[in-house]
Parts: structure tokens; C-alpha cells; sequence
């Protein structure tokens, strides 16, 4: 084979006009992408804090153009950053921005495809390019639901779901994505195609490998389709927001609600900081009287479901007021929602967001301290999560360049110091990769670079995501 010719402004190989053209081969001239502009989107996560750079985005079809990808970027050393929705916060789902070793981005943009639903087994299988909100619509028509939901369910794909184990606002009722995972096919780092795919509830012949690749944000394998579980719909539910003086009440609006025969299906906590910012950009607040914190929480039960919130919120101290609506009550819903577009509206730098988890016992303690950690550094703290596992998302706004890696340090060693977790959601990325000794330990680590040697020797999946 020829030599590729050579760039004369850095003197490495110029794989960009050759690998295109081969890469064109395989997927079609027109889902190659190499200029500029057009590559542009694909290259900057949705924080606009990480960039990175490659020599052409990929837009395969199938799994069998993915596996001919890959095995060419094998051949030459192409390191491939697999992409789904790109909302991802930790830079894990852009390319690395030295361009010293060639990257491309596989973008799962194509891959859309929706098999037959089985009503029977409450399970389908889907590619991994098709986003939460087509499968909700899919499955809806057949009265079922994915158990997982997302803010950016209209962008957020199903492989990039897998790909970073997303928990999102109904993981109190029904778990993470792992846990609706029931099979998986993937191409690995040599071209191969790996298909586990048996709709089996209990499957128990060797390593559980759809449980390895969920949560390995591309480092291990590309996930090309998944087969996931589904779960009837919810039938009517009651929404309520509850203005309360402690993060303690939340907790114990959760456990009432519980002891009085009622279904949680999702919990989240909010500031008043939040709430305020987010009716300064239009969306109304939802009760009248102010507190510190706002707790929203969607019950199913019995058709006086109603009534029984009613009472639990008039038993319980510490609720200073309160607005309870039948589901899906979209207003108090928006408030929440609402909190993601506000903030990147808000600040004057990208924002440093840091998604964490703290045993449920140290959750009023952390917040009070990350929030003291903000307001001792000159930006502001913006709070909130899924109160109903110990997540919280920590916003800081307005924060100087110079600052992002000692704030993001004293955050993660509070989280630490409380026994927590310094990713609950979204994976470590590229921009966690310093801190995972706080949260395994170096026997631990090991482990999991041996797993990630024997999978991609080479180290050409997503390098520099998970591990430096």
C-alpha cells in the first residue's frame, strides 16, 4: 500500500484525503464529513467547554458498516470517539483535541431503526442512534414506556444512554439504564460484531457483558444496538411541589408518601436560587409563599391518590406551602426542566457542571456545603437533582477559567468526604479523569484497565475518556 502523503505544516501524515476516501467507500461520500463547518457541531460538547479535533465524521448505517469502520481505523491507528446525541457534560463524547494521533468521530446519527415491539415480553430492540423520545412514542402505541426519562429525551440516544448508564428522573421507580438493559450488540476494537440478544429475564451463562458495556462510554466497544426492557404506563399520577426548609422534609415527604400507600415515580429537590432563575425567564413559579428548597414529587396509587397526598403534606413539619395537581401536570414539571436551558442562559462562562451522588443521610449537609463552597469563590451556585437517590447536580455559574479545576476539586472532595460518588450520571468523560482515584481504589482501577487492555489493546476507543 502507498504511503499516505504528507501535511507540509506538521509533517505528520496527511490520513485526511486518503482515509475519506476509503471511509466513503464504506458508508457513502456524503456521510463522511471533513470540512470545517460542517464537522463543527460535532467536535464541541453541549457545555461548549470541551473541543476536540478529528480528521472526518462518520455517519455508518448499520452495524456492518460500523464493524468496516472501525476495522479500517484499526488498520491505520485511527483513534474513534463514538457519538450519539452529544449532550453529554464531561467532554466524553468529542474526540481528543491534541491532534497528534488522528481521531474521527462516529456519529450514530442513522442509526434509527425500531424493531417490533414484543407486548409480551415488554421488551424491543433499537439501534443505537434513535433517541428517547421516538422509542417513548413507539412504545406508547403499545401502552408500554421506556423506565428511564431525561430532560434531553428529545436528543439523548439510546446508545449514549447505555454507553454512560443514565439514571434520569424516574430512576427512584425503575432503576438506571443497566437495569433495562437485556441485551446489546456492539463492534469491537477489532471489527468484530458482538450480539448478546436474548429478551431473557434470567440469562446467566458467563460475565454479564451488556452490563460491562453499559457505563463504559465507548472505551471498551462501539454500541451499535440495544434490546431493552419496557414497562406499562403509568396510569394517573399526582404531581406536587412542595416549598419546604430543609432537604431533610424532601426525605421525608418520600418516606409518607411510601407509608401511606403510594408509588413514587420520581423526586427531585430545587433551590430557591433555581426556582428564581428560572421565573426570571418565564416560567411561572410554583407556589406562592418563598423557601430554601422545593421538592416535586409524581405518586401513582389508588384513585384518591389526591386526597392522600393532601394529608401527608398537612402531617408533615416543615412544609411551608404547597400545590398539588393530577399528572402529568406539565407547569410544575417545566419548573424542573427548566433548570438545564436557564443556567446555560444565565452565566457569563461556560458553566462548570458537576454531577454527583452522597449517601441519602448526607445529603442535607452536602448541599449546604457545596453551596458554601460557591459563594466562597465568587460564583453562583445553582442546586438541584433527583433528590430520591442521593443525586445532585452542582451548578457554578460565572466562573473565571483560572478557577474551574480547584472549584471542581473542593466539590469532588466534599462529595468524597461524605462517601459519595464524583459521577452519578453522564460518566467521567475527559473532564473527571484526575479525580476517579477519590472514588476507586488503585487495586480497583487496575481492574478496569486490564478489562479496557484486553478489549482495546491498542487503545483507540475514545482514549483519554475514563483513563489518562
Amino acid at each position: 500500500m502507498a504511503p499516505d502523503p504528507v501535511d507540509s505544516a506538521s509533517g505528520r501524515p496527511d490520513v485526511s484525503r486518503s482515509l475519506s476516501e476509503r471511509l466513503g467507500e464504506i458508508v457513502g461520500s456524503s456521510h463522511v464529513l471533513t470540512d470545517a463547518d460542517a464537522m463543527a457541531g460535532y467536535l464541541t460538547d453541549w457545555t461548549g467547554r470541551w473541543t476536540g479535533s478529528a480528521v472526518a465524521v462518520v455517519r455508518p448505517l448499520t452495524a456492518d458498516e460500523v464493524a468496516a469502520v472501525v476495522g479500517l481505523c484499526a488498520d491505520e491507528g485511527i483513534a474513534i470517539c463514538p457519538q450519539g446525541g452529544n449532550t453529554g457534560l464531561v467532554g466524553g463524547s468529542i474526540p481528543p483535541a491534541d491532534a497528534s494521533t488522528p481521531a474521527i468521530v462516529l456519529s450514530t446519527a442513522r442509526m434509527t431503526d425500531i424493531d417490533e415491539i414484543d407486548t409480551v415480553g415488554r421488551s424491543v430492540g433499537v439501534q443505537a442512534g434513535v433517541t428517547l423520545a421516538a422509542l417513548d412514542a413507539r412504545a406508547s402505541s403499545a401502552g408500554l414506556r421506556f423506565g428511564v426519562d431525561l430532560a434531553s429525551r428529545e436528543s439523548a440516544t439510546l446508545g449514549g444512554m447505555v454507553a454512560t448508564n443514565a439514571g434520569g428522573t424516574r430512576m427512584i421507580r425503575h432503576g438506571n439504564t443497566r437495569s433495562q438493559l437485556l441485551g446489546i450488540e456492539a463492534v469491537r476494537a477489532d471489527g468484530q460484531i458482538l450480539r448478546r440478544w436474548r429478551s431473557l429475564v434470567k440469562d446467566n451463562v458467563g460475565y454479564d457483558v451488556p452490563g460491562l458495556l453499559a457505563g463504559s462510554e465507548g472505551t471498551l466497544a462501539v454500541i451499535t444496538r440495544v434490546l431493552v426492557r419496557l414497562v406499562p404506563t403509568t396510569g394517573a399520577t399526582v404531581v406536587f411541589v412542595a416549598a419546604i426548609d430543609d432537604v431533610s422534609v424532601a426525605l421525608a415527604l418520600i418516606d409518607a408518601v411510601s407509608d401511606a400507600g403510594l408509588t413514587t415515580e420520581a423526586a427531585e429537590i430545587m433551590t430557591q436560587a433555581g426556582v428564581d432563575l428560572v421565573h426570571d425567564h418565564g416560567v411561572r413559579r410554583p407556589v406562592s409563599s418563598p423557601a430554601q428548597f422545593y421538592v416535586l414529587l409524581e405518586v401513582s396509587g389508588p384513585h384518591d391518590a389526591e386526597d392522600v397526598v393532601l394529608q401527608v403534606l398537612d402531617g408533615q413539619p416543615g412544609v411551608v406551602d404547597a400545590v398539588v395537581e393530577p399528572g402529568p401536570a406539565r407547569d410544575l414539571w417545566l419548573v424542573r426542566e427548566s433548570h438545564t436551558e436557564s443556567i446555560a442562559r444565565s452565566t457569563t462562562t461556560p458553566v462548570v457542571k458537576l454531577d454527583v451522588s452522597v449517601p441519602l443521610r448526607a445529603l442535607p449537609a452536602a448541599f449546604a456545603e457545596l453551596a458554601a463552597i460557591a459563594d466562597d469563590d465568587d460564583c453562583r451556585p445553582i442546586l438541584f437533582g433527583h433528590v430520591g437517590d442521593g443525586n445532585i447536580h452542582v451548578n457554578l455559574l460565572d466562573v473565571a477559567e483560572e478557577s474551574v479545576e480547584s472549584l471542581t476539586d473542593r466539590v469532588f472532595r466534599v462529595v468524597s468526604a461524605h462517601g459519595g460518588s464524583i459521577s452519578a450520571e453522564h460518566g467521567i468523560g475527559r473532564a473527571k479523569v484526575a479525580w476517579t482515584g477519590l472514588g476507586r481504589s488503585a487495586v480497583d482501577l487496575d481492574t478496569m484497565k486490564a478489562i479496557k487492555t484486553a478489549l482495546d489493546p491498542a487503545g483507540l476507543l475514545n482514549p483519554g475518556v475514563l483513563f489518562e
